[in-house]
């Protein structure tokens, strides 16, 4: 499960960031908690949509679904919101 977690890290190490900042921004909407969390619990979970004693085809459908979900959920965000998050991330 440690070399799962990992994996999903290095994959989608940009998106979750960005991600991360919009869950703690005043202006996210109130639908981003609640979908933060299913990603989650799908990541931890002991049930997938493919079983991981599969050696290869376990794996895929973490590291396909979860930056999928990602994916979409930071398109769904509201362009003010990502403007402002990208903003304080350059002037770091």
């Amino acid at each position: 499960m440690f070399k799962r977690l990992s994996l999903l890290w290095t994959v989608i190490r940009g998106d979750a960031r960005l991600l991360w900042r919009a869950l703690r921004h005043p202006l996210a909407p109130g639908w981003l908690k609640p979908a933060v969390a299913l990603v989650l619990l799908y990541v931890i979970s002991p049930i997938d949509l493919l079983p991981d004693v599969l050696p290869v085809i376990g794996l895929v459908d973490d590291v396909v679904l979860v930056p999928l979900a990602i994916r979409f959920m930071l398109q769904r965000l509201p362009a003010r919101l990502l403007q402002d998050i990208e903003s304080r991330v350059f002037k770091a």
